[in-house]
């Protein structure tokens, strides 16, 4: 897993304080890396179009142009001009050197923007606006030089955004990168070297984004053993019968010993799964809250009151009862709407889903630091998952996942890891990179996935 940072500028200042890099010598790494990109990717053939601000993000893309100067067709166009000392310094340089300055926007092969960085805490003009909109339209191959500009220091688009195919940001990654709104602007993210390696630039945090190296399989190392070895999961079925049983095939598929359906009514089920009017003596995890729509109050709470690793899910986040369960180790796996009914219940706000959805990271550092022993999984394009002080977030979601009954298979996931033994953090994790990476390896098209196909994939890891 990688380090994230809300902001980077007291990183720099360490940079010049205690390693004695300077200001240029930073910003000569920066744009060094940026052209090193293009040179990988693109041939001599390419024209290439950077558009520059008044600030340090320009002088960013100025030095760029001169270190691409003579080898490509380089176009540099500074619609507002420069301000800042640095920008004004590149831009001597890039005169002196011969770099071609355009007064308009042309169409190029290669875009990069460099309007605006990370810093960004303002609307922009309407000028601003329409330069974007304008290198949206293009086609052509389009980098964000630090952050896609439009896209503000809290990772909202209050307007525009540049809609960019890689981001190559500055010496280390950021929060703002990261938020769901930012998604589909950012596209590949590249961290560029800014004169010492990240693990000397980067400090200390608590928000860290998931590689898929940390998704941890169960695989069975351990030769002497048996069904009950690897656990015992119960899912309480409620009204909408199939979202519990969904939940029940991919806890089977992902290494679950046993899994029973707790309901009941007689129920369809594969012949695999079991069914059981009450909790097994053996379970050794609780999935609950799948479609159960109308229930028994005093039944639930029993069973949240039990001293089993247990997983919530879906309806039972909009319930009071749920409170009696934060206290001990649970994962909760709400989307927004479940989020803000939840935030609600726990007396920490009464928001609307656009309000969570623009403050996601906030949201969740707050709840966690509330409920400590809580797992908390924020289901979106950019999936949270936070514990106490800590927040993992998994970045490899797409809209392929955006169908009924792909939660109930997280929740099945998470419930079949618990009931084998990981812990609430882990167990949230691995499920959570299993069922993004089980979405990213199907091969159809992606509007025709079901949960079946989805428990497949799982399985083939």
């Amino acid at each position: 897993m990688q380090k994230l940072f809300y902001e980077v500028a007291s990183l720099d200042k360490r940079c010049y304080e205690e390693f004695h890099l300077t200001e240029d010598l930073l910003m000569e790494h920066a744009s060094a890396s940026l052209c090193d990109y293009i040179e990988k990717k693109f041939d001599t053939s390419k024209s290439i179009l950077i558009v520059c601000g008044m600030g340090n993000n320009g002088a960013d893309g100025i030095a760029l142009a001169r270190l691409l100067y003579a080898k490509y067709d380089v176009n540099l166009y500074i619609p507002f001009g420069t301000k800042s000392k640095m920008a004004k310094l590149q831009e001597k340089r890039a005169q002196l050197l011969g770099v071609h300055i355009v007064t308009e926007l042309i169409k190029c092969d290669v875009i990069v923007d460099s309007l605006f960085g990370s810093g960004l805490n303002k609307d922009l003009d309407k000028q601003s606006q329409e330069i974007i909109n304008t290198l949206n339209s293009y086609e052509a191959f389009k980098i964000a030089c630090d952050i896609p500009s439009g896209v503000n220091n809290q990772g909202q688009v209050t307007t525009s955004a540049f809609e960019a195919d890689t981001t190559i940001t500055m010496g280390a990654l950021k929060v703002s990168l990261y938020t769901d709104t930012a998604k589909d602007y950012v596209g590949k993210v590249i961290v560029a070297n800014l004169g010492v390696q990240r693990e000397v630039y980067e400090r200390t945090s608590n928000i860290f984004l998931l590689d898929e190296e940390d998704m941890k399989l169960p695989f069975r190392n351990k030769k002497n053993s048996h069904k009950g070895s690897f656990g015992h999961l119960n899912v309480i079925a409620g009204c909408k019968k199939g979202a519990g049983v969904i939940a029940a095939k991919a806890a089977f598929g992902f290494g679950c010993g046993l899994v029973s359906v707790v309901c009941h009514e007689e129920i369809d089920l594969p012949y695999h799964i079991m069914q059981t009017h009450f909790l097994s003596p053996n379970c050794t995890a609780i999935a609950v809250g799948m479609g159960l729509g109308i229930y028994e109050v005093d039944e639930i709470k029993k069973i949240l009151a039990k001293d089993i690793p247990t997983i919530i899910d879906a309806d039972l986040l909009h319930e009071s009862l749920v409170l009696d369960a934060l206290e001990k180790e649970v994962v909760l796996t709400p989307h927004p709407k479940e989020f803000c009914s939840l935030l609600k219940l726990c007396g920490m706000g009464d928001l609307d889903i656009e309000t969570l959805q623009d403050n996601r990271f906030t949201y969740v550092e707050n709840f966690c630091k509330k409920y400590p022993k809580v797992v908390l999984v924020l289901k979106g394009a950019n999936v949270l998952i936070g514990q106490n002080d800590k927040i993992y977030v998994n970045s490899f979601g797409s809209a392929i996942l955006a169908k009924g009954g792909s939660g109930d298979v997280l929740s099945g996931l998470i419930g079949s890891l618990l009931a084998q033994g990981y812990t609430v953090l882990d167990a949230a994790i691995s499920a959570s990179l299993a069922h993004v990476k089980a979405a990213k390896n199907y091969k159809k098209n992606n509007y025709s996935l079901i949960p079946a196909d989805l428990v497949e994939e799982v399985r083939k890891l």
